[in-house]
């Protein structure tokens, strides 16, 4: 290995094995290193054909294989095991070596591992990279935060150069400082919880109410995939609806326990949207539907004694349903959209969120046609408040909106529990209406605990004496 090696690359799981390899795909020089030798030896052997790659068995050896700057690259499980890498690797570094996290990092852990390491001289960067393993080895998406400079001077053309392509531009761009590259990664998740969530949805609906076949449902997500609700989690579901499990001969779906596992970037995703003030709606009753579903045996037990409607089939939402999936599909990307500008606000980064469409459209999960759309409605306006004003999404929720209040209504009559697409309507009328009821919950606040309240004729804020005489008194 000559010493012309900048890249190094440690944590040889699946994720971080298939970067390396793009790595070297693009006749870059990447040093690898695993907690366990054996593994990264067995690595190099096996794909050291595929480009220039070697190893080296310590982390003293690792780091001095590469010339400086450094670029140091760990795909390491996040929480505990993140800090123990980067303990081990900071000694070893000079002022001036770039040090990247590429796992799904809780991104208040990534601003504190940040500002620790900036004292000493060394450049951190918490980089999303979303795509699985498929798009780590032939073009992720990657989401980079942290310090500018050095990225551009040191990351960014590796970076670049590995990324998903579509239409000639990278799949990647600069985010923000400190955590902002791995904020947007979880919002990225929030909305993948949401877009599954519908899906399944979607599914149970097909097969429930209107009494499809799984080999039928497969072939309709199919023909979904060539409409505008083209999207990745729509091909695949058709691939694993069309799937047959070997041992019984059923469709595989039936034989897979219905408990859906999760990592926490969805919850991260929720809890932040509500220190935020974020209606997050959709992403939020995802988190909860596979929390609701990990209650396997409770529902069990539930199902013998709680009653639901007397059921039946109605053939006709089917055709109903392709248009309240894009729709509800249309408010989680609003929410999320919502979310990251709220966060910029607050955390003083300047995310570009036509950029964040614009390198979501290949090699990650939530790759969509209408990621387009999005990067049009921010150019033609930087600072829209929200994805549903955009003429193209305003038009296309009211075409849909007649057959998404008839599959929710129709769901409920069924007793079939549509929370995404439910709460996702709940979302949309109540953003819609001018005036609602929370001058009832006002009244009520300051009843109760003298919150206080304003008034909508006039300035000021102001407290009614319930107790008393029942004057309203304006508050300085």
């Amino acid at each position: 290995m000559s010493s012309d090696a900048h890249f190094g690359l440690t944590g040889l799981a699946t994720m971080g094995a298939n970067l390396a390899r793009n790595v070297a795909h693009h006749e870059i020089p990447v040093v690898v290193h695993n907690r366990t030798t054996s593994k990264m030896t067995t690595f190099v052997r096996e794909h050291q054909s595929e480009g220039p790659i070697s190893g080296r068995e310590s982390v003293a050896e690792w780091v001095g294989a590469l010339a400086r700057p450094r670029v140091l690259m760990s795909m390491v499980q996040a929480g505990a095991a993140t800090d123990a890498v980067i303990d081990e690797i900071a000694p070893q570094l000079d002022e001036g070596d770039v040090l990247i996290d590429g796992g799904n990092a809780n991104f208040r852990d990534t601003q504190r591992r940040h500002a620790k390491l900036q004292q000493q001289g060394i450049h951190f960067l918490g980089v999303g990279v979303s795509g699985g393993e498929e798009g780590a080895l032939n073009g992720p998406s990657i989401m980079p935060g942290g310090d500018e400079a050095p990225y551009d001077e040191s990351v960014k053309a590796i970076f670049e150069a590995i990324a998903a392509d579509v239409d000639g531009t990278p799949c990647v761009t600069y985010v923000g400082a400190d955590g902002a590259g791995h904020f947007v990664k979880m919002v990225h998740n929030g909305i993948e919880y949401a877009d599954m969530q519908l899906i399944a949805e979607s599914y149970d609906l097909l097969r429930h109410a209107c009494g499809l076949e799984v080999a039928e449902i497969g072939k309709r997500f199919e023909a979904w995939n060539e409409t505008e609700l083209e999207s990745f989690l729509i091909e695949i579901t058709a691939r694993v609806l069309a799937k047959t499990d070997e041992q019984t001969g059923e469709p595989l779906v039936d034989v897979i326990l219905d408990a859906a596992g999760q990592k926490g970037t969805g919850r991260w995703t929720a809890q932040n949207a509500l220190e935020l003030g974020v209606p997050l709606t959709g992403i939020t009753e995802a988190v909860f539907a596979r929390s609701l579903s990990a209650l396997k045996s409770e529902r069990g037990h539930a199902a013998e004694i709680l009653k639901g409607p007397a059921g039946g089939t109605d053939a006709s939402l089917a055709d109903d349903l392709s248009h309240a999936l894009y729709a509800s599909k249309i408010v989680a990307y609003a929410q999320g959209f919502q979310q990251m500008g709220a966060a910029a606000q607050d955390e003083g980064w300047k995310l570009d969120l036509g950029a964040m469409a614009t390198i979501w459209r290949g090699g990650c999960i939530i790759r969509a046609r209408f990621l387009d759309r999005i990067r049009e409605a921010y150019d033609a306006e930087p600072e829209l408040a929200n994805l549903m004003l955009a003429d193209f999404f305003s038009e296309a929720l009211e075409r849909a909106q007649d057959p998404w209040r008839r599959v929710v209504a129709r769901a409920a009559e069924l007793g079939i529990p549509t929370p995404a697409f439910s709460s996702s309507l709940a979302y949309y009328d109540g953003y819609r209406r001018a005036t609602g009821p929370a001058s009832l919950i006002q009244g009520l606040r300051d009843l109760f605990g003298a919150h206080t309240y304003q008034r909508a004729d006039r300035d000021g804020t102001f407290h009614t004496l319930w107790s008393g005489d029942g004057r309203e008194v304006k508050q300085d």
